[in-house]
């Protein structure tokens, strides 16, 4: 690996872990750049994963604040999130390399669907909460299956799963979007995790590549819970397009 390899990584590990604590979608960046270098689809998901982990853990403690007085929840929903990030992390093991390549571009134009409409989907969230008299405090019947499911889509993939993440939450929670935004990142630390774990013990993992993510986006964490969180989210979400635009070129060309 060469020195501009390993600035790359770095870096891109460092963006993933800001964008991941303030919306999610961080993937979109260092996924292409691991494919840039030439670094097989699987391994490089796989790779990715593993990496991102300390990345999640540290865009929670840095949202621990917001976090007080969520316990219950958090350890409710935490459940929905092992156990979907479990499935997700089998699915990617079980089914054929080439599911995944005809899968990927599918969710990554999911994952910048989602990018570029995020401003409605919060706006609609905000207007769901204004309207609403009130939810129970786990939230409506459907947000454990939700973030079930959504754990599920993190365990194969993950681009964008923080904003799915906010949109269940948001819809089905009557709570500050900030608190939620804490739970999110929570709830993808875990996700990341299990899969993390299942991928450690039976998938290929490139450890420098691991390390590089893992360096980056601890650093991007706490940047996220920072100063990330005063960024334009317009300028977010150009840099997420552009750059998952660049992902679906590399894979249509390969």
């Amino acid at each position: 690996m060469s020195v501009f390899e390993v600035v790359a990584i770095l870096l891109a590990g460092v963006a993933a872990g800001t964008i991941n604590t303030v919306v999610g979608s961080g993937t979109l960046i260092t996924f292409p750049t691991l494919l840039a270098f030439g670094v097989p689809p699987v391994t490089a998901n796989v790779s990715n994963t593993v990496g991102l982990v300390p990345g999640s853990v540290s865009g929670a403690i840095g949202y621990r604040r917001e976090l007080s007085g969520q316990r219950s929840r958090v350890l409710r929903l935490s459940v929905a999130s092992l156990l979907g990030g479990a499935a997700g992390a089998v699915l990617l093991l079980v089914l054929p390399d080439d599911a995944f390549a005809a899968i990927v571009p599918a969710l990554i134009v999911l994952g910048l669907v989602l990018v570029v409409f995020q401003p409605r989907i919060s706006g609609w969230v905000a207007r769901r909460h204004d309207a609403t008299g009130g939810m129970p405090y786990h939230g409506t019947w459907w947000v454990w299956p939700g973030v079930a499911v959504t754990g599920v889509y993190g365990g194969y993939f993950g681009a964008a799963q923080g904003v799915l993440l906010m949109a269940v939450l948001g819809t089905g929670v009557d709570e500050d979007l900030q608190r939620l935004n804490a739970v999110k990142n929570v709830l993808a630390a875990i996700v990341n995790a299990v899969a993390g774990v299942i991928f450690i013990v039976v998938a290929d993992v490139d450890w420098w590549i691991v390390l590089l993510i893992g360096v980056g986006s601890v650093i991007g964490g706490q940047i996220g819970a920072t100063v990330g969180r005063r960024l334009p989210s317009t300028v977010l979400r150009v840099v997420i397009v552009l750059v998952g635009l660049v992902a679906l070129t590399v894979f249509l060309l390969s």
